[in-house]
């Protein structure tokens, strides 16, 4: 016998030298849920170890993070539910949960500020644009509310902007309205290939989104299909993203794949609710091994991902700070 590949396997210092993949704190973003209120940590029955905060509460919050080694995060707003209305004017207002939040947290930190671009929290039907009288979103009216936000949102400090709307030319709006109010270098990341799936479910909750009729697929993606991910994705590229998504994360892995030889941009993905809370009950049952955590998340990275988007980013950083 000649080749031998067990060779490279002999001992952990031999496995580390020719490893393909790793993966860095650098590259995770930790998402956040903010609330009305003070003094409020309030714990996600859908998702067990994640938390809605109070503006006041993300301070302290955030400096964990940052020990941990976290060095992202992304924000959801969670508004009162009176301010909620058919348009999501709550989502651009200058006092709104989100800019408050943004400069909260600037006032402590210096962590990187990404914001969610969305309706469905401010809504008072729960979809993610502006309906029509029978029901069906219209896209071009929901562009200028998504810009007024996405700029709403770095005039308070953020530094990325992120739209998860899948409006047809929402990047291009965003992207010409930051740039002709000087911010030209804000970066757009866009959930270009974001599915209709039912691993949302928990977000639902921790983000009192849900619609109140219908559902999302008349403008999130069939999940079944791949060509149509193509489309998505090189369209938010012309329209000036600056780094593309795909979301959900485990169960798209291919789809990752497919995208990473085409796109010559960062490419992200989101491990979502979901998936996080399948494996957060599968590890605290005992049924599997914690490190499943870290394998889940390799599989992001060996598909192409550069970026993750994770509920589990302080247990990973933690980890990778103790590996060292």
């Amino acid at each position: 016998m000649i080749i031998r590949p067990r060779r490279l396997r002999i001992n952990e210092t031999m496995r580390a030298l020719v490893r393909e993949t790793a993966i860095s704190a650098d590259q995770l973003i930790y998402p956040m849920f903010v609330v009305e209120g003070k003094g409020l940590k309030e714990e996600i029955t859908a998702m067990p170890g994640q938390y809605r905060y109070s503006v006041d509460m993300l301070p302290a919050a955030v400096k964990d993070l940052e020990q941990a080694g976290v060095k992202h995060i992304i924000l959801f707003g969670v508004p009162a539910p009176e301010a909620h209305d058919a348009y999501g004017t709550a989502a651009f207002i200058k006092d709104g949960i989100v800019q408050r939040a943004i400069h909260e947290i600037k006032s402590h930190s210096n962590i990187f500020i990404t914001t969610d671009v969305c309706l469905c929290e401010y809504t008072d039907h729960g979809h993610c644009g502006i309906l029509d009288p029978d029901g069906y979103v219209n896209n071009d009216k929901t562009l200028a509310v998504l810009a007024k936000t996405a700029l709403s949102h770095v005039e308070a400090g953020a530094d990325m902007v992120a739209p998860s709307d899948m409006m047809d030319g929402r990047v291009a709006a965003i992207r010409q309205i930051l740039d002709e109010n000087g911010y030209i270098n804000t970066p757009v990341m866009s959930y270009a290939v974001k599915y209709a799936s039912t691993y949302y479910g928990p977000f639902r909750e921790a983000a009192n989104s849900a619609p109140g009729k219908g559902n999302r697929k008349a403008y999130q993606m069939d999940y079944h299909n791949s060509r149509e991910a193509e489309k998505e994705a090189a369209l938010d590229v012309d329209e000036g993203a600056d780094i593309i998504m795909v979301k959900p994360a485990l169960a798209y892995l291919d789809i990752i794949a497919k995208l990473r030889p085409q796109i010559k941009l960062p490419l992200a993905t989101y491990c979502v609710s979901g998936e996080y809370t399948m494996l957060k009950m599968a590890v605290d049952s005992g049924a599997v091994q914690p490190e499943i955590i870290y394998e889940s998340h390799i599989a992001m990275r060996r598909a192409g991902a550069d970026i993750i988007i994770t509920y589990f980013a302080p247990e990973l950083a933690r980890f990778l700070q103790e590996a060292k």
